[in-house]
């Protein structure tokens, strides 16, 4: 899942971004609120989390103007403000949460999991690609009936690319998904991680389902897909 992260302190932002990331998730960082603003007009995220002392446009401006823009994912507040006031006022731009500074990094990840949990009906709790399985919800694999063990990279990976079973996806959008907006779609980073998942879901098998398309990107190719 892809998370956008609304922090202009620079040290706490790395530390919420690094966080998220070792959890699998994508994270992009806007470090005031038109690059808020910005990045959800051009992107697609599964949830927002918004400081509210942001410069230029501060968290509630930005969660009511994301609302006006018909911004459907859940918003997440970060105050270090906990006047019953600002919550109000906070829950009235049309946020879903809101959590107090400072926290609890676990905090921060229990909230981010229930609020992404309640949009879970968007998204399967199981995807099925031929007899290849995975589960969304504990992250486990398995290909006929035989479990795979996955990393968390490995796992955001393998779910992006059944999401979009027999659609060959550039490295530009797996960079993008997989990683950020910052990574390079160049990097042999993503070939190892291809490689490595290409081992693990197909060694053993007849029908190999991942396939690289030279010069397009990757592919999860369904029975209909294949040349």
């Amino acid at each position: 899942m892809r998370l956008l992260l609304a922090e202009d302190e620079a040290e706490m932002a790395e530390f919420i971004a690094r966080g998220l990331r070792e959890q699998s998730y994508a994270v992009d960082v806007a470090a005031d609120g038109e690059r808020a603003l910005y990045d959800a007009d051009v992107n697609s995220y599964d949830l927002a989390i918004l400081d509210v002392r942001l410069p230029h446009r501060d968290g509630f401006s930005v969660c009511r103007e994301l609302r006006r823009n018909s911004f459907r994912a859940p918003i997440l507040l970060l105050t270090a403000l906990d006047d019953a006031e600002d919550v109000i006022c906070g829950l009235n731009s049309g946020a879903d949460d809101y959590l107090i500074k400072p926290f609890d990094f676990r905090i921060l990840l229990a909230r981010v999991s229930a609020l992404l949990r309640r949009t879970q009906q968007v998204r399967p709790s199981t995807i099925q690609v031929e007899d290849l399985l995975l589960n969304t919800l504990d992250h486990s694999a398995a290909r006929a009936g035989r479990p795979i063990r996955l990393t968390a990279k490995e796992y955001t990976l393998l779910e992006l690319l059944m999401l979009h079973a027999g659609r060959t996806l550039t490295r530009e959008t797996i960079a993008r998904e997989v990683w950020d907006e910052h990574f390079d779609p160049f990097s042999n980073v993503i070939d190892v991680y291809v490689n490595r998942l290409r081992k693990k879901i197909d060694q053993g098998f007849e029908r190999q389902l991942l396939q690289t398309r030279r010069g397009e990107g990757f592919v999860l190719a369904t029975a209909a897909a294949r040349p």
